[in-house]
């Protein structure tokens, strides 16, 4: 892979990488009925401002911005892992969480009745797993592993001076 490749691949991926993810949360909650805890929400904040970042990156590619933003996107990708961590720790019981849950209202009608007819989601507790790792424990895996790609693709991407 020629550096320039690299570097491509870089930026492709510092967007890609939120942009499912963000989109796997959506789907899951919007289609299969997962409403997200509060730390759930706490993940999704660094993934958006990752797309917003890399998207600026790709826009800026030929500048020598595009490569600080891209670098910014992968630190809110990670931290969204390290976000993701943390809460697959309080799902499996590792540690102690937030106490916080929270309620989603529909829109329209009663606001009080849709206030208390919501469902309580916990924080503690994963609403899915496949092969026993939750969705946050797939947030923290997937998140560490693109941050760190999207590092070691920049790296590369460098031109050497011989």
């Amino acid at each position: 892979m020629t550096p320039q490749q690299s570097r491509s691949a870089a930026y492709t991926l510092a967007l890609l990488v939120p942009a499912a993810l963000m989109g796997g949360a959506l789907v899951s909650q919007y289609v299969f009925g997962l409403y997200p805890c509060e730390m759930c929400w706490w993940q999704r904040y660094p993934h958006i401002a990752a797309i917003v970042l890399a998207g600026l990156a790709l826009a800026l590619r030929k500048s020598p911005l595009g490569d600080v933003l891209v670098r910014l996107a992968a630190i809110a990708i990670g931290i969204s892992g390290l976000i993701g961590a943390f809460h697959a720790g309080v799902e499996y019981h590792w540690w102690e969480g937030l106490t916080a849950c929270t309620r989603t209202a529909s829109a329209g009608g009663d606001p009080l009745a849709a206030i208390m007819d919501a469902p309580v989601i916990r924080c503690d507790v994963a609403q899915w797993t496949l092969f026993g790792v939750s969705l946050a424990g797939f947030n923290f895996l997937i998140s560490t592993v693109g941050a760190v790609a999207v590092f070691v693709l920049l790296g590369r991407g460098k031109t050497r001076i011989a």
